[in-house]
């Protein structure tokens, strides 16, 4: 196994660093409301500028430049939906920054089930229906408990839940499987998107403007979650793909899928090990190129959730001010892990050989945090 970490993140200039986090927008979105707006950390827009530059080196070598703004990245859907800064609410109002009895963390209730578990995790009694009460008594509830009891807790229930800084080392951890000759170009190549959201499209339409052939693949019963937001956003993350819709609830559409990541030389997919070691699919059996695992804190903690938001707070991304942490741009890990996965896929495919990478939101927030 490898740390493919040093080999993409290269050349990291950071003298400019709070110049380029306000030119790239960043900086509107991180801070209080009625406060001003803050600068992140130091390495975070310098890191997606030199992880662009990267990917414009790789891709250009396979006969295809690539030229994006890696700092804006960080911006891109903020520019759609009007997010604002909040500062410990994030900028998408899902996710809120808690302090414990002994730190901070940043806890994620974007969907159903993470408010309806919130009193068993925290052993109360709460309606949550009631959006003030339960607001009030996440913060009593946590005020009282240590970091490690609360993030335990969410973590056994599901819930995307992650400490302020617990990820201070970052990572990107590859394992050869293989014999493979290095590529030259990618024409013909073919990717398959199994990703949803955020960071797994952005990494796929990367890919595509590279010059692969990139199949987006959804569930028809489990479409892609970015459809319940702007179409905007959704359309610009998988531009340049082509897509199929399978029915994964059924055999039939589970051996489809299992046919089609057979043939595929890359595979992108953000889904928990098991969930597709049920549909007899083994990513360690990958025959194609390279096989990208997209996850909240890394296959060495594999049924952890984690979104964007939470995952970046655990990686240290979050920027201070005299009353304590609040949340840095909108979701920043989702962006920045999706950077560093095409990044990460190219040089990989340079490099030749078979590839498992294990790419996780947290340790790609904590690589550009710590630069």
């Amino acid at each position: 196994m490898i740390d493919l970490a040093p080999n993409l993140l290269r050349d990291v200039d950071t003298s400019d660093s709070a110049d380029l986090w306000t030119v790239s927008g960043a900086a509107a979105l991180t801070g209080r409301p009625s406060g001003p707006p803050l600068a992140g950390p130091v390495g975070a827009a310098p890191s997606m500028r030199a992880l662009a530059a990267q990917l414009r080196l790789l891709s250009a070598g396979l006969g295809c430049e690539v030229h994006v703004d890696g700092p804006s990245l960080l911006v891109e859907r903020a520019s759609i939906t009007g997010h604002r800064r909040q500062g410990t609410i994030s900028c998408g109002g899902a996710s809120r920054l808690v302090r414990a009895s002994d730190g901070w963390l940043a806890v994620s209730l974007a969907r159903d089930e993470d408010l309806a578990s919130v009193p068993a995790w925290l052993e109360v009694d709460v309606d949550t229906d009631d959006v003030v009460a339960v607001e009030r008594m996440i913060a009593t509830a946590i005020a009282e408990r240590t970091v490690a009891e609360v993030v335990e807790r969410a973590s056994l229930l599901g819930i995307p839940c992650g400490a302020l800084r617990e990820v201070r080392h970052g990572s990107i951890p590859a394992v050869a499987l293989g014999a493979a000759e290095p590529l030259t170009n990618l024409e013909g190549l073919v990717v398959l998107d199994l990703s949803s959201l955020w960071a797994g499209p952005l990494c796929g339409r990367l890919l595509a403007a590279a010059g692969a052939t990139v199949i987006k693949v959804e569930s028809s019963t489990r479409p892609d979650g970015a459809r319940r937001g702007p179409q905007a956003f959704f359309d610009l993350m998988n531009a340049g793909k082509e897509s199929v819709l399978l029915d994964l609830s059924s055999r039939n559409g589970q051996w489809q899928l299992a046919e089609m990541v057979g043939t595929a030389d890359v595979v992108i997919e953000a889904s928990r090990p098991r969930a597709l070691q049920q549909m007899g699919i083994d990513a360690r059996a990958f025959p194609g190129r390279v096989w990208l695992s997209i996850t909240a804190y890394g296959h060495d903690q594999p049924t952890r959730v984690g979104f964007g938001d939470d995952a970046a707070v655990a990686g240290g991304l979050v920027a201070w001010d005299e009353q304590g942490p609040v949340f840095a741009a909108d979701a920043a890990a989702d962006p920045i892990t999706g950077l560093f996965g095409a990044v990460a896929v190219l040089d990989r495919l340079v490099a030749g050989e078979r590839w498992f990478v294990d790419l996780s939101l947290a340790h790609a927030a904590a690589l550009v945090s710590n630069t």
